[in-house]
């Protein structure tokens, strides 16, 4: 291999993110959710996934981050086999990937920045790293003032914000946000659609799953729509496309 396609190859792998190649998913009771699914996401990329209930936007984020695996195909994460990885190296995984939900799911025993810093705790990372970290996460989502707060003491966008910090925290490369504006109203959706754009603007790549029509529709990112498990469009400046 010449030199100059070794510079090449390299480059693809730095700046491809996700690499689908004809991925499928059929669960034991014969349902297919993911059909040849074949895409590429790169490095620092905000995308859209977008599609009717049951079309199979979860098992494909689910996937991603080895919560599920696929039943034919690759998937590749920085250029390595997802399907390959050790039990031992899941962990490693799951720490490049902040993974924020529609429910929030803090522990609501936990103040929130106890429930920042737990995402620390949890990969082991030194107490000075979690002293110096939970505040500037806290910060970046403008919750400096709550961080004594019980979760039960937020407001459903605050709690949101709590949980994007803890997604944050460890400066993954890639999050996925499984419909995170779901239990909100509109300007608080709003509010967190543009959080995850300044996010993105500072090299995190984003994928957020979702049914926000306005929120996709006013953003023109790049949108994937899924189709009974399959690629319906892959559109730059790409619009939601369905009425729900």
């Amino acid at each position: 291999m010449s030199k100059n396609i070794i510079t090449v190859y390299l480059r693809g792998v730095i700046f491809l993110m996700i690499n689908m190649i004809n991925v499928s998913k059929v669960y034991p009771n014969g349902s297919k959710a993911l059909t040849d699914i074949t895409l590429r996401i790169e490095k620092g990329e905000f995308v859209f996934l977008v599609g009717p209930s049951g079309a199979g936007k979860s098992t494909l984020t689910k996937l991603i981050f080895r919560e599920e695996q696929p039943t034919r195909g690759q998937l590749l994460f920085h250029g390595k086999n997802i399907a390959r990885y050790k039990p031992r190296e899941i962990p490693f995984l799951r720490r490049a990937i902040g993974v924020i939900f529609q429910d929030f799911k803090l522990l609501p025993n936990k103040t929130v920045s106890e429930n920042v810093a737990f995402a620390l705790e949890v990969i082991e990372a030194s107490g000075r790293e979690i002293k110096k970290s939970v505040p500037e996460a806290l910060e970046l989502v403008g919750l400096s003032n709550k961080a004594d707060a019980m979760p039960a003491q937020l407001s459903g966008g605050e709690q949101q914000r709590v949980a994007i910090a803890r997604a944050i925290v460890n400066n993954p490369p890639l999050v996925i946000a499984d419909e995170p504006t779901g239990n909100l109203d509109p300007d608080t959706s709003w509010e967190i659609v543009h959080l995850l754009q300044e996010i993105n603007k500072c090299g995190t790549t984003v994928l957020m799953a979702t049914h926000a029509k306005e929120i996709v529709d006013g953003m023109r990112k790049r949108v994937i729509a899924l189709e009974k498990g399959r690629v319906a469009r892959d559109e730059e400046r790409g619009a939601y496309g369905y009425e729900d």
